[in-house]
């Protein structure tokens, strides 16, 4: 496009009959992906029951930078970020298109901070773990924005709200991470700690009440939060999903468990 002007009139011809969900997704372990457990059953129902999106946006616990970027390549690869699983997980392929147009009007809607255009990046497991059982064909464009790791949640919540335009264009936008996520703790007898209990309980409740400013300063929170999110990756991406909540807007919850003690796998729709 020659002009900003003319990209936006452009986009224009995007709107939809409705708005966008948001979601926020725990994704918890990338063997999720390919284990016919409940939460990949949940995932592959969503994908039938939400509208079918002009392309989808992630916002992954996966993709930590120093900056602000967005995937803007034609076919982002499939990215296996881990280490010590299965073979047939190594194997997934998730080959879905970007969309380097949608990558281009997400950056003229953010003006928090400069955003680069990334062709390196791809889709990490906190994208395509969860889409690939949710829409299995792989025929919806995708792309990712980062997390600038070093910002403040306050920032991160105001940066998201300026993404909300997005979803009134047909972009479905997902934040993937977990509300407790303690890998250190790990409990393999599947008794969930208190600590995560008493941490995911009130962020329900916060969401529940719409409290916003109680999830952005979860560290208020005491030993709970601290205990439930020793690092704050995994829960930047609830962040971005709260902020496109509008007032007329309620969530729905899904996948209300924890795994292994200290991974909470709660997910909900904003609609």
């Amino acid at each position: 496009m020659s002009t900003l002007s003319s990209f936006m009139n452009s986009m224009d011809e995007l709107n939809p009959t409705e708005q966008m969900p948001a979601l926020f997704i725990g994704h918890g372990s990338p063997m999720n992906a390919i284990e016919q457990n409940e939460y990949h059953q949940s995932w592959a129902d969503l994908g039938k029951k939400l509208p079918r999106p002009k392309a989808i946006l992630t916002i992954s616990a996966h993709w930590l930078t120093r900056d602000t970027r967005v995937t803007a390549m034609e076919r982002p690869q499939t990215i296996h970020d881990f280490g010590g699983f299965p073979k047939a997980l190594f194997d997934a392929q998730y080959p879905a298109p970007g969309s380097p147009d949608f990558a281009e009007l997400t950056k003229t809607l953010i003006t928090k901070t400069p955003v680069q255009s990334d062709f390196e990046w791809g889709l990490d497991h906190g994208t395509w773990s969860f889409l690939l059982p949710m829409y299995p064909q792989a025929d919806i464009p995708v792309y990712q924005l980062s997390l600038d790791y070093y910002k403040p949640m306050q920032y991160h919540y105001d940066l998201a709200r300026e993404l909300r335009e997005l979803r009134k264009k047909g972009v479905m936008i997902i934040g993937s991470g977990n509300i407790v996520h303690n890998l250190r703790l790990l409990n393999f007898s599947g008794q969930t700690y208190d600590w995560a209990t008493e941490f995911d309980s009130t962020i329900k409740s916060f969401l529940v009440d719409k409290n916003h400013d109680g999830i952005i300063h979860y560290d208020k929170l005491g030993n709970a939060a601290k205990m439930s999110v020793p690092t704050h990756d995994h829960y930047l991406p609830l962040i971005y999903a709260i902020a496109q909540q509008e007032n007329n807007e309620q969530i729905s919850f899904f996948n209300e468990k924890t795994d292994m003690g200290s991974v909470s796998m709660r997910s909900f729709v904003i609609r």
